[in-house]
């Protein structure tokens, strides 16, 4: 029967002791690298007493010392463990086989599934993974100025730190296999914990490291444990882990251990309490130092980086390309179809086509995480479209970082700032985004945020707090709200921002929202329209309008600073005098307005697209207006005179005749027509009738459309008095007024209507409306 315990002969003392004293250690220390409570194995070692025997081996390993050297009459019984510490290339190969086959089940079940959000059944990983990127330079922690961020368009905002700008990137598998000793960092619901799952499963299939044993520790569990029995020891927690899977003997980890043929996977290294965190930090640390020829990949957010771990190279998982995305969302739909694959695959195109419209670039912006990506296919499932209210998908986006992600894994956190209810974390970040917002700061320093924390933090306090006191209370709620939940992220050293674009602007409406429900006159949306043509302000005025419990105030609020653009310009105002007149006098069904925004399209050159956004329908007048500008544009053309560009004006002049229904325009224009040389002239007579009667023929046609038609008058914009920028400043808050309208905001019927009536009028017509 093999011996419990060993002890030191008198010779075996002495070696002993002068390894001890070229260690320069106490007995302290190296009780603590063998992870004992007390000192006192150690004690009876050098007094040569029993000591228990897997403590006795141990302690001579960290002493690099030869157990069976030092101790009195080592058993024979023990050769089985010489064995598994010098075992011939044959038998560590075997002996791999063989653990790998008796952890197989293990592995599956620990590793093989996912659990997604809000999803009552499991999906197994190799259903719905997606190969992630990792970027080998950390974003956060390069030196920038505040100055070199501030110019980034709102649409880079969100790829700025996220690895999308300028940074390279590398395979996830590759990277493991490039660093022996990696940690992956990542933003909350990046897919640091599937990566590691699909680590572990792709070894267990030796589909990856597969001359080596995966071992899968969530490192909360084995803090929560370590705890009970005070013993932070990874040897032991694997030691138990084999036992659960049938392996008994504790020498079989080490012999795999010592000859590197172990893929530890260690995930969470942020979820581990602080009061823990130091022991967890050593162990992993003394366990990798020990055992460094075995690979190791650790997880951690990239907000609690400062958690080092020595020899460990650090990097970071990308957000998705666009690529990735359509991957993803193939995969995702094909597993949750509800009638069949072939209905999953037509859904996850419907998805990505829908995605990929500009009307949802903000949705582009949040879904480079497999969480948002997660959430945004569940809702397009659910409804078959994005949803038309976005603060909606914002709010469930923000209760998951929130709270609601870790309280599904059972992730307990350490909350600095945890005598704040939800409501008050809420006000604080509406605070900080609403003053950095109106500042048109997307990026601000850390001194900046933290005295928004600190003044918010002083007016809750009831009890005054001197300067050092705030500015430390200050820090540490920055670092935990990082750490937490990542809404706020550090993009650069010391340089901070909300973590999307899109969470700042909800949160700059919900400040405004707010305030405006405690306020009597309603100040808080006079400066939220005082911003009605700045472009970065867009969204805010969207977001507000579907927040607010009625929109009326906004909106017409928004109707009166957008006349007032081009009140006090009499030519603008005479150009929005004919646009009115002219749409008298077609007979549609189409509003007013939308004919008078055909007609102010129409009269500027060159004609955009975006120009005629607010005109949505087209009536046979206004079909032939549109046909008879271009045919104008056409003969203005210079050096229209060859014979193909006479010819085309000559077949666009046959197309209008056949739509126009007054007789006198049809008989001038069929006049015009006969004008035209026939096709079949000479060449020289061609060119005799072009060089002589084109000019004057281009000239009569402009009359006629002009007296018939009353379009083509050649508006003049004065580039000294900016009226073409006005106009177009004037035009677009036109835009964003009806896209508030059209935003599923609370907004009264006669109200609603009253606005879209009068949208575009000269301020002449618009009092005398206001008179009757």
């Amino acid at each position: 029967m093999v011996k419990r315990s060993l002890e030191a002969s008198l010779t075996g003392i002495q070696e002993a002791k002068r390894a001890f004293a070229r260690k320069g250690w106490t007995q302290e220390n190296l009780a603590a690298e063998v992870n004992l409570k007390t000192r006192q194995p150690i004690w009876r070692f050098f007094s040569g007493r029993p000591v228990e025997r897997h403590t006795f081996i141990e302690i001579c390993l960290i002493l690099e010392l030869n157990w069976r050297e030092i101790t009195t009459n080592p058993p024979a019984e023990f050769r089985e463990l010489e064995e598994y510490a010098q075992p011939t290339v044959l038998d560590i190969d075997k002996l791999v086989q063989k653990v790998r086959s008796q952890r197989f089940d293990k592995i599956q079940d620990q590793c093989g599934i996912l659990q997604l959000l809000d999803i009552s059944r499991p999906v197994a990983i190799n259903d719905i993974y997606i190969d992630v990127n990792i970027l080998e330079e950390i974003a956060s922690l390069q030196w920038l100025e505040i100055t070199d961020l501030q110019n980034l368009d709102r649409k880079e905002f969100d790829r700025f730190g996220l690895g999308e700008v300028d940074e390279k990137q590398i395979p996830g598998t590759q990277a493991v296999k490039t660093y022996s000793k990696i940690r992956v960092l990542g933003k909350p619901g990046v897919g640091k914990t599937t990566f590691l799952q699909h680590l572990a499963i792709g070894c267990n299939q030796n589909a990856f490291a597969a001359n080596q044993v995966p071992i899968f520790i969530t490192l909360r569990n084995f803090a929560q444990e370590s705890k009970i029995t005070n013993d932070f020891s990874l040897l032991k927690y694997i030691s138990q882990e084999f036992l659960a899977s049938g392996i008994p003997d504790p020498s079989v980890i080490e012999t795999l251990l010592n000859e590197g043929r172990v893929l530890l996977l260690l995930d969470g290294m942020d979820e581990v309490l602080n009061q823990q965190s130091n022991a967890v930090l050593n162990e992993i640390r003394r366990f990798s130092e020990k055992y460094h020829k075995n690979r190791f990949v650790a997880t951690c957010r990239t907000a609690a980086q400062k958690l080092r771990l020595r020899g460990f190279t650090d990097v970071e998982i990308a957000p998705f390309t666009l690529e990735q995305i359509r991957a993803f969302a193939q995969k995702w739909f094909m597993v949750f179809s509800k009638t069949s694959q072939k209905d999953g695959q037509a859904q996850s195109v419907q998805f990505i086509q829908k995605l990929e419209l500009d009307e949802n670039w903000q949705f582009r912006q949040l879904v480079v995480t497999p969480l948002f990506l997660h959430l945004t296919c569940w809702v397009f499932h659910g409804k078959g479209k994005f949803p038309t209210k976005r603060t909606d998908f914002y709010k469930e986006g923000l209760d998951l970082l929130l709270g609601k992600w870790d309280e599904a894994r059972g992730v307990e956190r350490d909350d600095v700032y945890g005598g704040f209810l939800l409501s008050q974390k809420l006000k604080l970040f509406s605070q900080i985004a609403a003053a950095t917002f109106e500042q048109g700061q997307y990026f601000f320093e850390q001194r900046i945020v933290e005295q928004y924390i600190g003044d918010y933090i002083d007016n809750l306090s009831n009890l005054p707090m001197d300067a050092e006191e705030l500015q430390i209370e200050s820090e540490a709620v920055l670092k935990s709200i990082e750490a937490q939940h990542g809404l706020l992220a550090e993009r650069a050293r010391g340089i901070f921002s909300f973590s999307y674009l899109a969470f700042q602007e909800y949160f700059t409406a919900r400040k405004i929202v707010a305030s405006h429900n405690l306020e009597a006159f309603g100040q808080a949306l006079f400066g939220l329209v005082s911003h009605i043509t700045d472009p970065h302000w867009r969204e805010i005025f969207l977001l507000t309008a579907t927040m607010l419990r009625s929109a009326d105030s906004l909106v017409l609020l928004m109707k009166q600073q957008i006349d007032t653009l081009v009140a006090q310009d009499a030519y603008l105002q005479e150009f929005l005098t004919w646009a009115s007149q002219k749409s008298r006098t077609i007979p549609t069904q189409s509003k007013d307005a939308t004919v008078r925004a055909f007609y102010l399209a129409l009269s500027r050159t060159p004609h955009i697209a975006s120009h005629f956004a607010l005109a949505s329908s087209l009536d046979q007048g206004m079909f032939l207006d549109a046909a008879l500008d271009d045919l104008l544009v056409e003969c203005a053309i210079d050096g229209s005179q060859s014979f193909a560009h006479i010819h085309a004006c000559g077949d666009a002049m046959s197309n209008i005749l056949g739509i126009v229904l007054d007789v006198g325009l049809h008989k001038s224009l069929q006049q015009l027509s006969d004008q035209l040389p026939n096709s079949g002239q000479s060449q020289q007579r061609f060119e005799l009738w072009s060089q002589t009667n084109y000019s004057a023929w281009a000239q009569q046609v402009n009359k006629t459309v002009i007296n018939y038609r009353n379009i083509n008058h050649e508006w003049q914009f004065s580039s000294e008095q900016e009226q073409e920028q006005v106009l177009q400043r004037y035009y677009d808050a036109n835009q964003l007024l009806l896209d508030c309208l059209h935003s599923n905001c609370e907004v009264t019927a006669a109200i609603r209507q009253e606005i879209e009536a009068t949208l575009l009028l000269p301020i002449k017509e618009l009092e005398d409306r206001e008179w009757q």
